[in-house]
């Protein structure tokens, strides 16, 4: 190991259970709303920020005790290359994303292969609310209310084969959609992986929601991962296949700067970026002159995780 402290976490006590509305209701009224508005089974990214439910039980174990980053500033700065570089470009751009219908294919090494509708994965176990931290590999921070459950629950149901050491994510492309995509800022489309016992790890989430309703598309609508000890780059967004596979994958952000981005990417700050110290954070939110404060061995879940690295030299494995 490193010499990183590893701090624990303290399960978090801040607001009682959501209201518990049940999954079948809140479709019904999600149907209901799109048929008012004319779109049969395609509901509009701006139509899922308007704000369809998404009740989930609040997982206290598996939560900070921290103060919430505004719904305002988690959907309004956010990195989505796929619609532009700059932080408002998402929410600017991602209201023509087309969110139904969508499947998410699973293939590679499993013994059950398949394609997922969105509302198979809506009902493939109970939806859970996580608040965890979000440390960008910027230097910024955020805290965020996540609605979903842990991907093993999906991986389980496939049925992992011996072979399968990591699972590699693909991000969707819709060129009409997505005006970044005719930029080569990044080799299209968006891939980013995991080793397995990091994707089947509880705190690996497959999500769908946040702040108690369904994803806002800018976010990753209608699905992605959460991996909360990791550098955000890591949790694709908008999800369409999951691979299996025996071999490491090359992700998007190592394939353009491997000197700059590693397989990894665990938030260290005790391993600076080549452009920029990792040491502390800005807390979005936190004002222009607002101190920063300091970032936290593995975003603060090194009692959780740091196990997964036992023997390894996290600075040569960055």
């Amino acid at each position: 190991m490193s010499d990183l402290d590893l701090p624990a976490i303290p399960p978090s006590q801040i607001t009682p259970e959501a209201h518990a509305l049940s999954r079948r209701r809140w479709m019904q009224q999600a149907a209901l709303g799109a048929a008012a508005l004319g779109l049969g089974s395609r509901v509009r990214a701006e139509d899922s920020l308007a704000g369809a439910a998404l009740p989930a039980q609040r997982n206290t174990d598996l939560s900070v005790d921290a103060t919430l980053t505004t719904t305002h500033d988690a959907t309004t700065y956010n990195n989505y290359y796929e619609f532009g570089t700059g932080k408002s470009d998402p929410s600017e751009e991602a209201g023509a994303m087309q969110l139904r219908p969508w499947q998410i294919q699973v293939e590679g090494e499993v013994a059950k292969p398949g394609t997922f509708d969105i509302d198979d994965l809506l009902a493939l176990a109970p939806m859970e609310e996580r608040i965890y931290r979000l440390r960008c590999v910027e230097a910024w921070s955020m805290v965020i209310p996540w609605s979903g459950y842990s991907l093993s629950h999906l991986l389980r149901a496939v049925g992992p084969t011996s072979q399968a050491k990591y699972v590699v994510f693909t991000t969707d492309m819709q060129p009409k959609n997505m005006p970044g995509l005719s930029a080569p800022i990044l080799d299209w489309p968006y891939t980013e992986g995991l080793r397995i016992d990091e994707a089947m790890h509880p705190l690996t989430m497959l999500v769908f929601g946040m702040y108690g309703k369904v994803l806002p598309a800018q976010n990753g609508a209608p699905l992605r991962v959460i991996i909360p000890w990791k550098y955000g780059f890591k949790s694709a967004k908008s999800l369409v296949r999951i691979r299996l596979q025996a071999e490491q994958p090359v992700s998007s952000w190592m394939r353009a700067a491997s000197n700059e981005y590693g397989f990894y990417a665990n938030v260290n700050p005790a391993v600076p970026h080549p452009r920029w110290s990792q040491a502390t954070e800005r807390q979005i939110g936190g004002g222009l002159f607002a101190p920063r404060v300091p970032t936290l061995a593995f975003n603060g879940y090194a009692e959780q995780v740091a196990s997964l690295y036992q023997g390894m030299d996290l600075r040569k494995n960055f």
